[in-house]
């Protein structure tokens, strides 16, 4: 699985990120950052359209490194 940043250009609210229970959101006003490991290509594709679709504007989907030390899942 990879683990993926999502970048977005607004301040979720809470009933938002209820939509994305498998990501782990940082607030870095006025942005969102979005983070953690989706199972492929249309994973990532659903979490996209859905932000869209709240009419959220994405503004960068990275791959990121899994974290130093801990083993791949």
């Amino acid at each position: 699985m990879p683990r993926m940043m999502i970048r977005v250009d607004a301040e979720l609210s809470p009933e938002a990120l209820s939509a994305f229970p498998h990501l782990v959101a940082v607030p870095q006003r006025p942005q969102t950052v979005l983070s953690g490991d989706v199972a492929d290509q249309e994973e990532l594709q659903g979490v996209i359209s859905l932000l869209v679709s709240l009419g959220v504007e994405v503004v960068e989907v990275l791959t990121v490194p899994a974290p130093t030390g801990l083993p791949s899942v």
